[in-house]
């Protein structure tokens, strides 16, 4: 099992993908992945909206979650979503790690 979270981070005047090209810069996405559980750290650019950037962040269980949330580099994140004035929603997935073997049909590898 392992947990996913996407965030959808709002902002104006392309604040969103300046928030995502500090965050890269600083090295906080490298230290991020680096972590303990981490499956997944990615930001893609909205197509219908690209005020908007969403943020799929996948980890093993709850526990390195908790870890990664007790961390200094969560300071750093709030201090760059306020400096660049974002607003957010959140949604949250756990995985039950099958894929039914009849929907590898619709599956293109």
């Amino acid at each position: 099992m392992s947990i996913t979270v996407n965030l959808r981070y709002k902002g104006e005047n392309g604040s969103a993908k300046k928030f995502v090209d500090e965050m890269i810069s600083s090295g906080t996405v490298k230290a991020i992945r680096n972590e303990s559980g981490n499956l997944r750290y990615e930001y893609y650019q909205s197509v219908d909206d690209p005020e908007t950037i969403l943020l799929i962040d996948s980890w093993k269980d709850q526990e390195s979650i908790d870890v990664h949330h007790a961390s200094p580099m969560m300071k750093t994140i709030m201090e760059l979503r306020e400096k660049y004035d974002l607003h957010m929603t959140v949604e949250r997935y756990i995985s039950d790690d099958e894929m039914p073997e009849k929907d590898n049909d619709f599956i293109r590898k």
